[in-house]
């Protein structure tokens, strides 16, 4: 069996690549051009550690594709007041759809990739995508909205192991990944400061509008919808007796609706877009959702509704009231084990 791997120039893909190589798999390696400069030194060090290892190495040229797919999403999902996820859209449509295509026309049988995340056989569901070992750096949330048939395609070398492990492997064997620092959060955005990233590729923003409490108390001015998210507190500018947070943006009005920070709390919302990994009639009565990569799942019970795959939603029930999710976010559904039941797309409150 012929494994791709998809190598970013970063350790983790490469400590990937090492631990399929070192086990025996015939392996060839992918590196996909996603920004619009093209990054050389990268290139020429994942040439030049191929070379090292033996392993052919294939340049994709996929940045008409990513912007189309992702970087121009990202920016209209901002605009209308949204929050988007734009890695767990990559992983969907670029790294899993066409890095995953161009692997198997090259002749490989499945895709291989640094993601600290598990998948195979399961004894209930028959397949399984479940979290890492790694709790610090598991990755199944930005997987959730991979389709399970793309994502039975897929090899994670680094299920079982910890980040600082694969870290200590690369140096135990003087292997020097091209691109040695962590990657920033949204690899597109420069320091990811999307508000910087939207003012330079926008000619015309939203302009400003006022900031009111939900009972239309007017407490301050916004500088545009686009720049908040909610559940922000910080850099909203608003001097008041107590700290209020984002609870909602009215784009009709261009208003910025701000509470005390128990009105955020909810305790249910609506999702769509939703890729089912495992079918319903085997989850379990309670499961665990996540709205958030830094935050844990929180008991809820998941209601499934609709018939036609594109058509389907959810209806999420906390156990107890949550921090409120914003629409566009992914929320991960998974059972008790960390396996990922579904992921879907925040739709609102």
């Amino acid at each position: 069996m012929t494994i791709a791997v998809a190598v970013s120039g970063g350790g983790d893909s490469l400590a990937a690549l090492l631990a399929l190589r070192d086990a025996g798999h015939e392996v060839m390696a992918l590196h996909g051009f996603f920004l619009p400069n093209i990054d050389d030194a990268a290139a020429k060090g994942l040439a030049e550690a191929c070379a090292r290892l033996g392993v052919p190495l294939h340049l994709l040229d996929l940045r008409a594709e990513f912007e189309a797919l992702v970087a121009a999403p990202f920016a209209e999902e901002y605009l209308t007041g949204r929050t988007p996820n734009p890695c767990a859209r990559c992983n969907a449509h670029l790294k899993f759809g066409l890095v995953l295509d161009r692997a198997l026309e090259l002749g490989a049988d499945s895709l291989a990739t640094g993601h600290f995340a598990a998948c195979g056989t399961h004894d209930v569901y028959g397949w399984a995508l479940a979290r890492g070992v790694d709790p610090a750096k598991d990755q199944s949330y930005f997987l959730s909205l991979v389709p399970r048939e793309r994502l039975s395609r897929a090899v994670f070398p680094l299920a079982l192991r910890l980040k600082s492990e694969a870290r200590a492997e690369l140096e135990r064997r003087n292997c020097t990944s091209p691109l040695p620092e962590e990657s920033q959060e949204i690899c597109f955005v420069p320091g990811d400061d999307y508000r910087a990233f939207l003012s330079g590729r926008c000619a015309r923003l939203p302009e400003g509008g006022t900031v009111e409490l939900p009972d239309g108390t007017v407490v301050g001015r916004h500088q545009g919808l686009w720049r908040t998210t909610i559940g922000q507190r910080r850099g909203l500018g608003i001097a008041w007796r107590e700290p209020l947070y984002v609870l909602d943006k009215d784009l009709h009005r261009n208003v910025l609706v701000v509470a005390p920070r128990e009105a955020l709390q909810a305790r249910s919302f609506l999702a769509t877009e939703v890729n089912l990994l495992v079918e319903p009639r085997h989850w379990p009565t309670e499961v665990q959702v996540q709205t958030r990569y830094r935050e844990s799942a929180r008991p809820a019970r998941v209601e499934v509704s609709g018939t036609s795959p594109g058509a389907l939603s959810l209806v999420v029930q906390y156990f107890d009231p949550q921090l409120k999710p914003a629409p566009g976010q992914v929320a991960a559904v998974y059972d008790s084990a960390g396996v990922v039941l579904a992921g879907s797309v925040v739709a609102g409150s």
